[in-house]
Order: structure tokens, then C-alpha cells, then sequence
């Protein structure tokens, strides 16, 4: 463990010296005066102690969830908030430093990897990726498809198309990962939980407005709200209803940062409305849901689910893939597919400004072909594409009311009605709660 002493002065003194040399090198000696004071000065004292402790936590699996729930909120803020001052260009370089930092950590906390917004760097290539290549593609993905991704880009990488090329990877919450690029992290390829995740992007002119001009309407895999619970479900979970018992303790993250919880949010809501309840009966059900039984809200569904497995609550709102990776992986849990439920699609997207669009369309085209998708389905996911989505229909049965954003009037409807930063009706039942909220 990195003792805080040393990192502050690790920090003070390579952020000052190293940045110094290089950013000067790179962007001229002005910026780089501005950057030293902004870095040294502002990442020193406001982030440095909490990516420390974000690291630790996420690469000690074993110690629970995060205790320093402002320092979830903290290094999950866009890079325009944590350094109001410098341009995108100069975020940049300052993402560049968190990124080393964050590593340099994973490292010396037993070699983990946490599940918050951190970038795993170069050291993550794709594993069966030949030494020396000359293509490196940065993904930038959502918390929960970690295994999947790994397992997709070692394979790409044994085929024609992927023969050379390697992968850095960093995974998050889909907002905070979102926010990440557009205020200038590095990615050729970005996956995400949400498509307004995917459209904030398009606006900036990050992400090309054909993105979803294909046969999959640039989704990558679908899956579906479920409940996670104990073994042997002790609460008799299986409805909807049954999570607003009093009594009942429920786990999702926080609608700000994370997809998955817009997901789960929209499952609830939109189930209730399939019951027959008026839209306003749907909203008092989730509010009653946030306020009266959610007692944890995470930054991400991988730290949600990290949560409760360490023991905390009765159930847990999660995409289907992570309540199988987790059964799998022996944790004493079962989930239940409720009734009325969302489809979970998840967009996936090369960007305008890199380096290496033909090797990251042909990633992209890849994983849309039959061997990709299943390994969608092998890693949990529902596949998008017809001929392997038939295979493994009866791992994937369909619930009896399923329904997609478009029923509740798609996703820029949804977005301004419900988690709009100022005025969504979620948003505002979330402050009124006195629970974090971030820019959307």
C-alpha cells in the first residue's frame, strides 16, 4: 500500500519535473508553466489521495465496497470539472498523468484492477497479440464487459483482420467514461451502456453521426434488468412489488454516472406501466423504490455488484451478464428475470479522430460476426446478430412482457424527462434525497 506521504511527494515531485519536460517538449513552455501550476498545485491536492484510495479499493476484491463514497464522486467527475481552467488540449496531458498515477497504484496494491473510471494503459493489450506491433487501439468501455472485452480482443487479434494489433483498455461508469473522452481521454474505440452516452459524443464531433448507420443499429450485445439475491432468495423476491416492501434492502448505482442504473431505473418504471399504473403512479414507484429501499448507491454497476456480494442487501438491480459471470464465479447468489423488464442494448462506436479506423472498424465488424457474438453469449451477453441469438435462445428466454426505450418514447425523450441535470424528474428525486448527482 502506497502510503500518503510518499505519494503526495511522488506526485509534487514527478507531476512538477516530468510534465514539466514533456509538456513543454509538446505544447511550448507556456502551457507547460500552466500545467505544472494546475497539476502540481489542483490534482495534488484534490485527486492524488483520492485515486490512492479508488485504487485500493478496487484492487483489493476482497475488502468490500468503497468506504469513501466522495472519493467515488470525486474521480468520477468529467476532467472539465476537475480542471476548470485548462483547455481540452491541456486536460489531455493532465489525463495522461492521472492514468500513470492510477496504474502505478493498481501495482503497488497487489497488481488489482479496480472497476471505477480508471485507465488501465498499455499493459492491457489483448492477450495472443503478437509482440512489436505497430497498431495499438484504445477501447474505452463501460464498467461490466471487462471478461468480455478480454476474451473478444485476444481472439481478434488470432484472426486476419486483428494479426498485430494490441488493445489498451479502461473501463468505468458509462457516464463518467463518456464525459472522460469528450473532455479528451484518448479512444478509437468507445463502448458504452447507454446511447446518449454515445450521442453526447456525436455532438462534439467525436463519433461520426453515422455510428449506427448498420444492420445493428450500433449495438454490440443486448441484455436485460434482473434481480440478484441471496442464495435460496430468503425474501421471496420475484416481482417488482417486492422490492418496495419495508424492510427490503436494495442495491443499484446512481443514475449520474451510471448506465446501468438508468437501465434499472427505466426497468421499474416501465414496468409499472405495463401493470396498467399511470405515469405518475410509475414515478411514485420509483420514487418510493430510491428513497425507502435503495441504501447504496455506487458509482458503477461492477461496484454495485462488488457491494453486495460482500454482503450488503436484500437484492441488487443488474444487467443479466453480470448476475451470470457472478453465479459462475461461485458467489452465493441467484437472480430472478422479473416478468416486465427492459432490453439492456448497448452501443458500441469507432471514433472520427483516431488514428487507426481500419483496424478499429474491423474490430467492430468482428465481434458482429458469428464467431464474436458468441462470445457475446458465452460471457452472458444476448446476442444481436439472428443465426447465434436462435443458438442460444433457450439460455436467453424471452420475459413475457419485454419491453425497449422506444415504449417509453426513446432516448431523448427519456434522457430530458428523467435524468435532464436540472430538471429530470430522477434528478430531482435524487437531490431532494441528498444523494451526489453530476452533470448528464
Amino acid at each position: 500500500m502506497i502510503r500518503e506521504t510518499k505519494f503526495r511527494r511522488d506526485v509534487g515531485r514527478e507531476v512538477a519535473a516530468d510534465m514539466g519536460r514533456e509538456v513543454a517538449a509538446d505544447m511550448g513552455r507556456e502551457v507547460a508553466a500552466d500545467m505544472r501550476r494546475e497539476v502540481a498545485a489542483d490534482m495534488r491536492r484534490e485527486v492524488a489521495v483520492d485515486i490512492r484510495r479508488e485504487v485500493a479499493a478496487g484492487a483489493d476484491a476482497a475488502s468490500g465496497p468503497i468506504a469513501d463514497r466522495s472519493s467515488a464522486w470525486e474521480i468520477s467527475r468529467p476532467m472539465s470539472e476537475l480542471f476548470p481552467t485548462l483547455t481540452r488540449k491541456r486536460r489531455r496531458g493532465a489525463l495522461t498523468v492521472i492514468a500513470t498515477i492510477a496504474t502505478a497504484g493498481a501495482i503497488a496494491a497487489c497488481g488489482g484492477s479496480s472497476d471505477t473510471t480508471s485507465t488501465s494503459g498499455a499493459a492491457a493489450t489483448s492477450s495472443g497479440a503478437k509482440s512489436g506491433s505497430d497498431t495499438q487501439l484504445a477501447l474505452v468501455a463501460y464498467s461490466t464487459p471487462k471478461k468480455a472485452y478480454d476474451a473478444l480482443t485476444g481472439a481478434f487479434a488470432q484472426t486476419s483482420a486483428g494479426e498485430g494489433v494490441t488493445f489498451s483498455q479502461s473501463f468505468g461508469a458509462s457516464g463518467s467514461q463518456s464525459r472522460a473522452v469528450d473532455s479528451g481521454q484518448p479512444a478509437d474505440v468507445v463502448a458504452f451502456s447507454t446511447t446518449p452516452d454515445i450521442t453526447r459524443l456525436v455532438k462534439d464531433g467525436i463519433v461520426a453521426k453515422s455510428w449506427d448507420d448498420n444492420a445493428f443499429k450500433g449495438i454490440s450485445s443486448d441484455s436485460v434488468v434482473v434481480f440478484v439475491v441471496r442464495k435460496g432468495n430468503p425474501k421471496h423476491i420475484t416481482g417488482w412489488d417486492d422490492l418496495i416492501k419495508p424492510g427490503t434492502d436494495v442495491v443499484t448505482p446512481n443514475p449520474s454516472t451510471s448506465g446501468s442504473a438508468r437501465w434499472n431505473i427505466l426497468a421499474g418504471y416501465g414496468a409499472e406501466l405495463k401493470e396498467g399504473k399511470s405515469p405518475a403512479a410509475a414515478l411514485a414507484y420509483v420514487k418510493t423504490l430510491l428513497t425507502k429501499n435503495v441504501s447504496v448507491q455506487d458509482s458503477s454497476a461492477s461496484a454495485a455488484l462488488q457491494t453486495f456480494t460482500s454482503g450488503k442487501g436484500d437484492a441488487l438491480l443488474d444487467y443479466e451478464s453480470d448476475a451470470i459471470a457472478a453465479e459462475k464465479a461461485g458467489d452465493a447468489i441467484q437472480y430472478i428475470v422479473p416478468k416486465q423488464t427492459i432490453l439492456i442494448q448497448t452501443p458500441i462506436a469507432v471514433t472520427a479522430k483516431s488514428s487507426h479506423t481500419a483496424k478499429a472498424r474491423a474490430f467492430l465488424n468482428w465481434q458482429w460476426s458469428a464467431a464474436g457474438q458468441a462470445i457475446w453469449a458465452e460471457q452472458g451477453y444476448r446476442p444481436v446478430l439472428a443465426s447465434v441469438a436462435s443458438q442460444y435462445a433457450s439460455k436467453f428466454p424471452t420475459p413475457p412482457q419485454l419491453f425497449t426505450i422506444k415504449f417509453l418514447g426513446g432516448w431523448t425523450k427519456v434522457k430530458s424527462t428523467f435524468f435532464d441535470p436540472s430538471k429530470g424528474e430522477i434528478t430531482k428525486i435524487e437531490q431532494a434525497a441528498g444523494v451526489p448527482t453530476a452533470s448528464s
